[in-house]
C-alpha cells in the first residue's frame, strides 16, 4: 500500500437492522488532504466516521488507517487516530489539564512527554485561560475545544473530527 495512503475505505456497507445506512462506498485519503462529508441527517455521514474509528463494527467491507487493517491489527489502526466524535465524552468532575492528562496517558504517551503534549494541545485549542477550570463549568464552545484537544494530544496521524465547529462561535472556529 501507498505510504502517503492513511485512509483507506473500500466498499464499505453498514446498516441497522434492515436500513442500510452506508452502501458500498469506497475512498481513500492521503496524507495532507482533507476530506469532509456533506450530507442531510441520516446520510451515514457520522456512522461511516464511527466505523473508520472502530468504535462501530465493521460489517462489510475494508478499511485501512496508517497502513493496518482494521479488523486485523484494530489497537494500531486506532492507535493512529485522534477522534472527536458527535457528542465528546468529556468528565466535567476533571480540570481541563486533569483531563488532557488522562487522555494522554490512555494514548500511552511517555510521562516525560506528557506534560509538553498537554501544553501543546492546550496552546493549540486556545486554552491557556481555562485550563485549571472544571470542565462542567465551561462553555460549550470551550468544551468543543477540550474535545478537540483530547483528539490531537498523542499528535495522530490522522485526525477525524465530527461536527468539530457545534457550540463554537465564529471567532473560535478560526
Amino acid at each position: 500500500m501507498d505510504a502517503d495512503i492513511l485512509i483507506s475505505v473500500q466498499n464499505l456497507s453498514h446498516y441497522y437492522g434492515k436500513l442500510c445506512a452506508v452502501n458500498n462506498i469506497s475512498f481513500e485519503v492521503r496524507r495532507g488532504q482533507v476530506l469532509g462529508f456533506l450530507g442531510p441527517n441520516g446520510a451515514g455521514k457520522s456512522t461511516t466516521m464511527q466505523v473508520i474509528t472502530g468504535t462501530l463494527s465493521l460489517m462489510s467491507g475494508q478499511v485501512t488507517v496508517a497502513g493496518h487493517n482494521l479488523l486485523e491489527n484494530p489497537i494500531a489502526a486506532k492507535a493512529a487516530i485522534g477522534y472527536l466524535p458527535e457528542h465528546p465524552p468529556l468528565y466535567g468532575e476533571m480540570s481541563v489539564t486533569e483531563f488532557l492528562r488522562f487522555c494522554g496517558r490512555l494514548h500511552r504517551i511517555p510521562q516525560k512527554a506528557l506534560k509538553s503534549a498537554v501544553d501543546r494541545a492546550i496552546e493549540q485549542c486556545g486554552l491557556p485561560k481555562v485550563h485549571n477550570r472544571l470542565i462542567r463549568n465551561l462553555s460549550k464552545g470551550f468544551q468543543q475545544r477540550v474535545g478537540i484537544a483530547q483528539a490531537i494530544i498523542h499528535t495522530p496521524q490522522v485526525v477525524i473530527l465530527d461536527e468539530p465547529t457545534i457550540g463554537l462561535d465564529p471567532i473560535q472556529i478560526r
